[in-house]
This record gives C-alpha cells, sequence and structure tokens, in this order.
C-alpha cells in the first residue's frame, strides 16, 4: 500500500494547483468547440481517456490524437478567442466568424478564404483588424 506523504514541497502543491485550474479552465471552455474537436477534448478532459484509448477508438496513431489534443489546449488557453468575445460589440459578425476559424478552431488563412469564400488578402486584412481592435480595446483596459 502506498504511503502519503506529510511532508509535501510547496512548490509541488503549486504546480498541481495551477494544473487543476488549467483543467478547470478547460471544462468551462468546451462548450466553444464543435463537432470532432469537441469530442476529443470531452474523452481526454471529462472522461479522462489516455492518448492511446482515444487513438483506439479513433483509429489513427497516438502522436496524431497528441498533437490534435495539445493543439486544441493550447488554443483554449491562449485567450485570443476570449479576447474577441470581450471585444465582440466592436466586431462584425464577419471579424467574429474569421476570429473563430483563426483563434479558436486554428485554420489557416487560405483554408478561411475558401471556407468564406472571400480573397486570402481580405481574410489576412480582417485578422489585422481584429487585432488591432483587440489590442487598442487591452491596452485602454490596462490604463483604467
Amino acid at each position: 500500500m502506498k504511503r502519503i506523504h506529510v511532508n509535501i514541497p510547496e512548490e509541488t502543491l503549486d504546480v498541481k494547483g495551477r494544473r487543476r485550474g488549467g483543467i478547470d479552465l478547460l471544462r468551462r471552455r468546451l462548450n466553444l468547440l464543435a463537432g470532432t474537436d469537441k469530442v476529443l477534448m470531452t474523452m481526454y478532459v471529462e472522461h479522462e481517456n489516455s492518448f492511446r484509448q482515444i487513438a483506439r477508438v479513433c483509429g489513427v496513431s497516438e502522436s496524431n490524437v497528441a498533437r490534435r489534443i495539445n493543439g486544441i489546449i493550447n488554443r483554449l488557453t491562449d485567450g485570443q478567442y476570449m479576447a474577441c468575445l470581450r471585444n465582440r460589440d466592436k466586431l462584425s459578425r464577419w471579424q467574429l466568424a474569421v476570429a473563430k476559424d483563426y483563434f479558436l478552431i486554428g485554420l489557416s488563412m487560405r483554408k478561411i478564404a475558401g471556407k468564406r469564400r472571400r480573397s486570402y488578402y481580405n481574410v489576412r486584412d480582417t485578422l489585422n483588424e481584429i487585432r488591432s481592435i483587440v489590442n487598442a480595446s487591452e491596452r485602454r483596459a490596462g490604463l483604467c
């Protein structure tokens, strides 16, 4: 039987607390996802399946699942899409759609252009506008 150590270093407790906080953040943001990404993250976060188990179910390699899940985690936790949502009153529907495709789903500008039937340059300019609006808003919020 394993013994529980009383003298656990504070550093270890801090790491565990941050990891627990990150998982809580992922659980709150799971509803932003759709389709396969949502299924993968639900299996990983809610049901606590391993990469190997998910890979067997999906019929792909374990490394493919790990890369995909880690990419989704990075996009959910980096906060760029959340910053766009905080500034949704300053963004048009088109800009919000591009922000979701790029920052949340992780599509390339070329794929967004094809999906939304716009030019690559239009998508690039829209992303630059989104970044400038969000950055200006964040700077104003930091000054207050």
